[in-house]
C-alpha cells in the first residue's frame, strides 16, 4: 500500500474536485437553473411543464428528476462500493461514473424545448454520475492522509474544488455577458455553450487522479464469495460494525437531518432567486461566484477551528448558523436580502461539508485496506437526505405554490440535526472522560 500523506497523492486527488465541482457549480447552481427557469417559463402555460405527457410545476419536475437521480445512487452504491472493496478497483468505478457526468452534461448543449425530455435525462444523468463519482474519491481520503491530516486534506480538496469551479464560472460569465464579442448572436447558445465547457473540464482535468492515484487494494479474506453476493455480505459486515461505533451511530442520523437542510438549499437557491425575486442570470452568477470565494476561505477557517476546539464542536456553530440562515429565507422579499443571505450561506457552506467528511473519516477504522464500504454510508447517508429535501420541498412547493413555505419545512431538519450533534458532544466527551480514567487508573501502582 502506498505510504500516507504523499503530497503528488494528495494533489491529485485534490484535483478530483477541481475537475467536478464545475458540473456542481454551473449545472445545479448557476446557469443551468437560470436558464431553465427561464426557456420554461411562458406566457400561454405559466411555470406548468409538460414532461412525457404530464404536467409539473418547472421547479418541482427540476427537483424531482434531481432527487431521483440521488435516490438512484442511494440504492446502487452500497452494492458497487462494497464490489469495489472486494475487487480493490474503486478507482475503475470513479472513472466510469465520471465519464458518464461529462458525456450527460455535453449532452445538455442541445437543451431547448424541443429536446425537453432528452435534455431533462440528461440533467439527471449528470446527477448519478457527478454523484457516483464522488463516493468513490471520498473514500480514497483514509487511504492517502493519516489522522492527523485529514482535516486538512478534507479541506484542501474543497478548496481546489471552490478555485476550480470559480475559474470555469468565470469563463463561463464572459460567454453570458458578452456574447457579441464571439459573434453570438442566438441568446440561449452561451447558456448551451457553459454546458459544453463544464463537460470538457470535468472530464479533461480528471484524467489526473485517473493516472496518479491508486486503484485501491482488495479486502483480505472476501475472495472467497461470488462478486455480487460478496458485495452484499461485505456490506452486512460493515454495517454490523457500524452499530457497535457508538459516536458513528450518533453522527449518522445528525448528518442525516442536517444535511437535508444544507444541500436542499444550495440545490435550490438559484432557482428561489431566478422564480421567485426574477433576478437576472447575470446577477445570480456574480453573487454565486462571491459565494465560493467566500466558501474557500470559510473551508480554511474551519480547519483551523476544528484544530482548535474539536470537530463536533464546531459542527454545532455551524448547523446552528445554518437553521437561522434557513429560516431567514421565508421573509427575503428582495435581492438584497437575498445577496446578504448568500454571502452568509459561503462562509458556512465550505465549513459543513469539509468537516463532516472528516469528522466522518475519522470515526471509522483508520488501519484498513480499503474504505469504500464505509464511505458507502456516509454518501448514502447524505444522498439519501437529498432525495428526501428535494421531494419535500418539490411537495411543498406543488401544494402552496411557495418555495418560501418549503424552505421553512427544511429549517425543521436542521433544527433537529442540530439536537443530535448536541447529543454526540455529550455523549463524545463522557467517552473521552472514561478514557482519561481508565489511563489514570493504569498509572496507578499498587
Amino acid at each position: 500500500m502506498e505510504a500516507k500523506n504523499n503530497k503528488r497523492t494528495i494533489w491529485a486527488w485534490s484535483m478530483f474536485d477541481w475537475a467536478n465541482q464545475s458540473y456542481n457549480m454551473v449545472i445545479t447552481t448557476t446557469i443551468f437553473p437560470a436558464y431553465y427557469v427561464a426557456i420554461t417559463a411562458n406566457k400561454q402555460n405559466g411555470d406548468m411543464v409538460t414532461f412525457f405527457g404530464r404536467q409539473y410545476v418547472n421547479t418541482v419536475l427540476a427537483n424531482y428528476i434531481l432527487g431521483l437521480s440521488y435516490l438512484i445512487i442511494v440504492v446502487s452504491l452500497p452494492i458497487l462500493t462494497s464490489i469495489a472493496d472486494y475487487r480493490g478497483n474503486k478507482k475503475i468505478y470513479m472513472q466510469l461514473f465520471t465519464w458518464l457526468g461529462s458525456l450527460s452534461c455535453a449532452g445538455l448543449f442541445f437543451f431547448t424545448m424541443d429536446t425537453f425530455e432528452f435534455s431533462m435525462i440528461c440533467y439527471g444523468l449528470a446527477s448519478i454520475g457527478y454523484c457516483g463519482g464522488f463516493v468513490f474519491y471520498n473514500s480514497y481520503l483514509p487511504q492517502i492522509a493519516t489522522l492527523d491530516q485529514q482535516d486538512a486534506v478534507s479541506a484542501k480538496g474543497f478548496i481546489y474544488g471552490f478555485a476550480g469551479c470559480i475559474t470555469v464560472q468565470i469563463i463561463c460569465f464572459i460567454f453570458v455577458l458578452s456574447p457579441a464579442t464571439f459573434g453570438i448572436t442566438d441568446e440561449a447558445l452561451p447558456a448551451r455553450l457553459s454546458f459544453l465547457i463544464v463537460a470538457i473540464w470535468w472530464i479533461g482535468f480528471a484524467l489526473i487522479p485517473f493516472y496518479i492515484l491508486p486503484k485501491g487494494a482488495p479486502n483480505p479474506g472476501s475472495h472467497n464469495y461470488n462478486v455480487l453476493t460478496g458485495g452484499f455480505k461485505e456490506l452486512a459486515k460493515v454495517w454490523g460494525k457500524v452499530k457497535g461505533m457508538p459516536l458513528l451511530k450518533r453522527f449518522l442520523p445528525a448528518f442525516f437531518f442536517y444535511s437535508v437542510g444544507v444541500q436542499t438549499v444550495m440545490l435550490v437557491a438559484a432557482g428561489f432567486g431566478a422564480k421567485e425575486l426574477l433576478l437576472p442570470e447575470e446577477n445570480l452568477i456574480s453573487i454565486i461566484l462571491v459565494i465560493q470565494f467566500v466558501a474557500i476561505l470559510g473551508a480554511w477557517l474551519t480547519a483551523r477551528f476544528s484544530e482548535k476546539y474539536g470537530n463536533v464542536k464546531v459542527l454545532i456553530g455551524i448547523v446552528a448558523f445554518w437553521t437561522m440562515i434557513c429560516g431567514f429565507f421565508y421573509f427575503i422579499t428582495n435581492a438584497y436580502q437575498f445577496y446578504a443571505a448568500a454571502v452568509v450561506v459561503g462562509i458556512v457552506m465550505g465549513g459543513v461539508q469539509t468537516l463532516s467528511r472528516s469528522t466522518f473519516s475519522k470515526y471509522i477504522p483508520q488501519n484498513i485496506p480499503d474504505t469504500a464500504s464505509y464511505f458507502s454510508f456516509y454518501d448514502v447517508t447524505e444522498k439519501l437526505a437529498i432525495v428526501v429535501g428535494l421531494f419535500t420541498f418539490g411537495f411543498v412547493e406543488s401544494v402552496t405554490h411557495e418555495m418560501r413555505d418549503a424552505a421553512m419545512v427544511l429549517d425543521a431538519f436542521l433544527a433537529i440535526g442540530l439536537v443530535i450533534l448536541i447529543s454526540l458532544f455529550v455523549a463524545e466527551d463522557r467517552l473521552k472522560s472514561i478514557k482519561e480514567l481508565r489511563s489514570d487508573l493504569a498509572t496507578i501502582k499498587i
